[in-house]
């Protein structure tokens, strides 16, 4: 099966995108290469989507083992970066891409430094190294844009309180409100992974999709990447509620000023005009701790990172303590100060 290895013209060693210029770079060289000049042997060949077939790498000859889902891996044995094509050809071809930015190294020390600021973490969590596994993921995601047009049916009234002469008067003023409002929302990402954990993966974005780039197979040297769990069709209904917050908070907008509102009747129909096919950087750190597994996950463009660190009962415990006692020393301050006491 084709397999993509990228060679170093100079010394032959396997190449791979280096985060930091954003080209195509030899390790054991220094030769960097511009992607937007490497011709793509994707757009060259035509590959048939056969997830039974074996692959072997270029370098080794070694049997590649690799996840269905996997489309970019190293080999576990001589460690050469290598891009399994006929998972990104076809309906499988990503359309666009967002390139690392942060590197490994940057990676694992945004992680230590977020295991430092656990207020609430177990001591000895903060001071080991506790990494079991660091990996360059590239996310399948879908991208849409979601064309809405809603209308809304209902009752406002807003209230009026004066005085006249001796007398206190309510004046309420009855109104029925339409809007007819159309809403058009673009990049919405939703991940695409079956084994990626989407509440993790909401909590990354926002990413800069200013930054997205026509897909070339290079970006993905060095880096694991995987191919898409469902299309866009299954993951449409999952794209509508995530927006839906924002439709409804842009419906309460437009009935701003009453006393009071309510809707009688409320349409929302949305309409998926395009969704496009995209990977997107997230650097995943697995680690232990007690013998209970954590993961951390990290934008690998942004920096931002998110996860749970496990916390120490004792801590919290104590962070209770000390807020109740100082409140309850507030409250004997306030009582002594109040029965004639002086500081």
């Amino acid at each position: 099966m084709p397999v993509i290895e990228y060679k170093c013209p100079n010394c032959g060693s396997g190449m791979v995108f280096d985060s930091a210029t954003g080209m195509l770079s030899c390790p054991s060289c220094g030769r960097k290469d511009n992607i937007e000049q490497i011709p793509d042997p994707l757009k060259q060949q035509a590959f048939s989507e056969d997830n039974t077939q074996e692959y072997h790498c270029t370098s080794c000859g070694a049997v590649i083992l690799t996840d269905p889902e996997t489309s970019a891996t190293t080999c576990s044995f001589c460690g050469s970066a290598v891009v399994l094509s006929d998972r990104l050809t076809g309906k499988l071809a990503p359309a666009m891409v967002i390139p690392f930015a942060v590197s490994k190294e940057e990676a694992v020390k945004a992680f230590k430094k977020w295991c430092r600021n656990g207020l609430l973490t177990p001591s000895g969590f903060m001071s080991a190294d506790r990494i079991k596994g660091i990996t360059g993921l590239y996310v399948p995601f879908w991208l849409y844009e979601l064309h809405n047009h809603v209308e809304v049916h209902g009752h406002a009234t807003k209230v009026r309180m004066y005085t006249s002469g001796d007398y206190e008067y309510t004046e309420t003023q009855h109104f029925d409100i339409y809007r007819k409002i159309r809403l058009n929302y673009v990049k919405v990402p939703i991940d695409a992974s079956e084994k990626m954990n989407d509440g993790l993966m909401d909590k990354l974005e926002p990413f800069p999709y200013e930054r997205l780039k026509e897909f070339k197979s290079p970006y993905l040297a060095g880096y694991n990447a995987e191919k898409y769990s469902y299309d866009d069709e299954a993951l449409f209904p999952r794209a509508k509620d995530k927006i839906r917050e924002f439709i409804e908070a842009y419906i309460a907008s437009t009935v701003s000023g009453y006393t009071a509102v309510s809707y009688t009747d409320k349409q929302i129909d949305t309409e998926s005009k395009q969704a496009d096919y995209c990977l997107l950087p997230v650097w995943m750190v697995h680690y232990d701790f007690r013998k209970s597994n954590y993961a951390f996950a990290m934008n690998g463009q942004t920096g931002k990172v998110v996860g749970k660190p496990p916390i120490s009962k004792a801590k919290v415990a104590a962070w209770f303590a000390g807020i109740f006692g100082v409140s309850f020393l507030s409250l004997k301050l306030i009582s002594w100060m109040m029965g004639g006491g002086f500081l």
